[in-house]
């Protein structure tokens, strides 16, 4: 098989190392790829926002299989065009990817087909959310971008005074452009979260292993939401709860299937375990980043016969073999990250060899003979041991042996498990 995959982070650089180990490839490409990613693909130049720029490469090019990486060429149409052309994508179509790409949408989805959420309001103004904190009572509440925004456009406010802060930075501001000109108010939920993630083929569903994700820039989950600084799998739950994952996902497919939705890929769900079960805190169309980087590595089974299967709906009755062991990823990230970061600096201790980790570049460049940072996440280390705390001592050990200027770190990824 000729394989392209979309996107240049460490979710990207995960999915190549494990597809250069499949059986059925004859040759991987990435698009646009990294110097990381180099080592394991042929980084091509592409637009992958272009959709059109993507199939002619994969027509001209025979590419077998196109596996979407990030979210916004499949908001983009990419997943249309090549299925127009009869090339196979790992990748849901536009009408499909509204479940990440708008907020808004996916919440009406989840109250059609009664998927568990919290409850919410939707805004198209500032006026009308200004109006709307003047009405309502004191509490915990949460601020989010409808639209695409990086896993960041998201804001836990303690009180209505900083959720009105939020908007105007959303809706006003613009901060992340028009993301947030269509804002989600939703009530606060208390509980562990939880990413579950499975393959769709659009009437079956196979689940990799359950992992939790750490959001928040500081330990003890303190300060601004990010795109993730670090997570850990497989995650423990009881028979009662698996029940319940599985049933939102089974209404999930229901839905899909009702709105005539061509989905075939992956499906993200965030939840979070409160006092009345799991309920869904937002939908990914594609692998979660960091937590691919800490399930990938589990994973025993050849993945592209799982990425061919879902596209040719042909899941049902498969069974992803799965290693008996932790995975614990800790991200390094630049200085200024979430916001304004400082990349260009030079990362030392990547010369060496780590036999205890594996190592995965998010925001790398190798320049003049020397690895650079070149984003705000940088480097996801990942641990895996029979024990999480075997696992969370490789990673931990690995980043003390890694620095740059400004870089950043969470001490307490997985410390409570």
């Amino acid at each position: 098989m000729r394989v392209l995959v979309l996107g240049s982070g460490g979710r990207e650089h995960a999915l190549c190392e494990k597809i250069s180990r499949s059986s059925q490839l004859e040759k991987l490409f990435c698009a646009p790829g990294s110097d990381a990613i180099s080592r394991v693909a042929n980084c091509v130049n592409l637009d992958i926002l272009n959709p059109v720029e993507v199939s002619h490469f994969s027509e001209k090019n025979k590419i077998s299989l196109v596996v979407v990486g990030p979210e916004t060429p499949l908001a983009l149409g990419v997943a249309d065009e090549l299925k127009k052309r009869k090339i196979p994508c790992f990748g849901p179509t536009q009408k499909a990817a509204r479940l990440e790409s708008s907020k808004a949408f996916a919440k009406a989805f989840m109250v059609k087909y009664k998927i568990p959420t919290a409850d919410f309001k939707v805004f198209e103004s500032f006026d009308g959310v200004s109006r709307y904190l003047d009405k309502t009572p004191e509490r915990p509440m949460v601020v989010k971008a409808s639209g695409l925004a990086g896993g960041k456009g998201v804001f836990v406010c303690e009180n209505k005074k900083k959720a009105l802060l939020g908007a105007k930075k959303l809706m006003e501001d613009k901060i992340f452009k028009e993301a947030g000109s269509c804002v989600v108010i939703e009530e606060f939920l208390r509980g562990p979260e939880l990413s579950a993630m499975a393959f769709i083929d659009g009437a079956s569903s196979v689940f990799l292993p359950l992992s939790r994700d750490h959001k928040r820039l500081q330990d003890g989950d303190l300060g601004p939401n990010t795109g993730g600084m670090g997570a850990f799998s497989p995650v423990s739950v009881s028979a009662k709860i698996k029940r319940e994952i599985n049933g939102v996902f089974k209404k999930v497919l229901r839905g899909i299937r009702q709105e005539k939705m061509d989905y075939r890929g992956i499906l993200y769900c965030g939840l979070i375990l409160t006092e009345r079960g799991p309920k869904v805190l937002e939908f990914n169309c594609r692998f979660g980043d960091p937590e691919t980087q800490a399930v990938l590595p589990l994973i025993q089974s050849d993945i592209l016969f799982f990425f061919m299967a879902t596209t040719r709906k042909r899941l049902k009755g498969m069974r992803l073999k799965v290693r008996k062991d932790f995975s614990v990823c800790v991200n390094l990230v630049s200085q200024g990250y979430p916001e304004k970061i400082k990349i260009g600096r030079p990362i030392r201790g990547l010369e060496r060899e780590y036999r205890e980790v594996q190592i995965f570049h998010s925001g790398t460049a190798f320049q003049d003979g020397k690895w650079r940072t070149s984003g705000g996440r940088v480097l996801s280390l990942v641990g895996t041991a029979p024990k999480i705390s075997d696992a969370r001592r490789r990673a931990y050990n690995t980043a003390s042996q890694i620095f740059f200027p400004g870089m950043g770190l969470r001490r307490d990824i997985a410390r409570r498990e």
